[in-house]
């Protein structure tokens, strides 16, 4: 069977190799082309492109590189059009794949989503596309189930893939040490990693550790590295939150790995002006990590935009790495875990993307 696969960040190129690893074992014969980055490119996946091509996030940068982006669409269809294969999976990504939707349709490829866009945090109307267009909707957050029931759809849960690859470790935290995650895109990078920086002064008998991305460059991230008691670790984030006796993390993904590596964190974000105002009109949900979402209540303090300041960072770490604090936290972290599935994510998509593959 032929496999095309569409994922644009960093998180679902992780989430592709996983899938491609599974489907292989599942299809024997599987061929893949991708549009995803160097952890599909190592399961055996022929990347098109490249997921450093394609990272533009919040309404204002899209709109900079919109050009590029109509180029990129055009030419995704068109390989998909040559390379015809026998079912497309969507990975996340939903400013790009919602797009091929109507394409993928009109042309007869069945498609999988896998990985749903979060669309009962804001742009509920995308609904209706992902229930006209969408063979078989993949979801990794178990509430999302009965979200996608009430617009009648029947959407498969899975549980979150991070479950087989972060699985319960009792290894012990370096003490004194901080890790930073300031995120997978460079816009991320640019706009955390200096506010991270403001706060390694106010606590210098820590060490702090950043984790980075090759696909970034190690020149990239120092030249915001400023504080003497700073390293930088290039792909090595899952050692750095393992080690570190708590951490500001960039919301995202990187907020589940640090809850299932039992890391203590403060959940971070701070866009581009318009971008974050845009934004707080349409999004509908009280939290903007998916530790507080998924557990349904606030389990990591969360400073974002305007309260992303040096004084309410150091407030928030202090707090963090106080016993009774980390305690409870812990505890949240095991509920967490509970929520997000018992394992086997990834061999569930396979079977579901290999079914629809046979079914054509």
């Amino acid at each position: 069977m032929k496999y095309y696969i569409v994922a644009g960040e960093s998180s679902g190129d992780l989430h592709g190799s996983l899938l491609i690893k599974e489907l292989s074992v599942k299809d024997p014969h599987a061929c893949f082309r991708v549009w995803g980055g160097d952890k599909m490119q190592q399961a055996g996946a022929e990347v098109v492109k490249h997921i450093k091509e394609l990272s533009f996030m919040g309404f204002w940068e899209v709109a900079a590189n919109l050009l590029t982006i109509l180029r990129q669409m055009r030419f995704c269809k068109e390989d998909i059009l040559r390379w015809k294969p026998d079912v497309v999976v969507l990975i996340d990504y939903p400013g790009f794949n919602l797009r091929l939707l109507p394409f993928l349709k009109q042309n007869n490829f069945k498609t999988v989503w896998y990985i749903a866009p979060q669309v009962w945090a804001w742009k509920s109307g995308r609904t209706r596309l992902l229930k006209r267009y969408v063979d078989k909707l993949l979801v990794i957050f178990p509430f999302e189930v009965d979200y996608f029931k009430r617009w009648g759809i029947e959407a498969i849960f899975t549980g979150h893939p991070l479950v087989d690859l972060l699985p319960p470790s009792s290894a012990q935290k370096k003490s004194k040490l901080i890790a930073l995650l300031p995120g997978s895109r460079k816009q991320e990078i640019k706009n955390m990693l200096p506010e991270f920086m403001k706060v390694c002064s106010f606590f210098p008998e820590y060490e702090f550790w950043v984790a980075g991305m090759s696909l970034h460059g190690e020149a990239f991230y120092q030249k915001f590295i400023t504080a003497k008691n700073c390293r930088l670790f290039i792909d090595d984030t899952y050692f750095v939150l393992s080690s570190a006796e708590a951490a500001l993390v960039t919301s995202g993904t990187a907020t589940i790995e640090a809850a299932l590596l039992n890391t203590p964190q403060v959940v971070c974000y701070k866009g581009n002006p318009i971008s974050y105002w845009i934004g707080r009109l349409l999004v509908k949900v009280p939290y903007i990590s998916m530790v507080n979402l998924v557990c349904a209540k606030k389990v990591v303090d969360e400073l974002i935009q305007h309260d992303l300041c040096a004084e309410k960072l150091v407030e928030a770490l202090k707090k963090t790495l106080m016993p009774y604090v980390r305690e409870q936290m812990l505890k949240n972290y095991a509920e967490l875990r509970n929520k997000l599935g018992d394992g086997g994510a990834s061999s569930r998509a396979a079977v579901a993307v290999y079914e629809l593959a046979k079914s054509k």
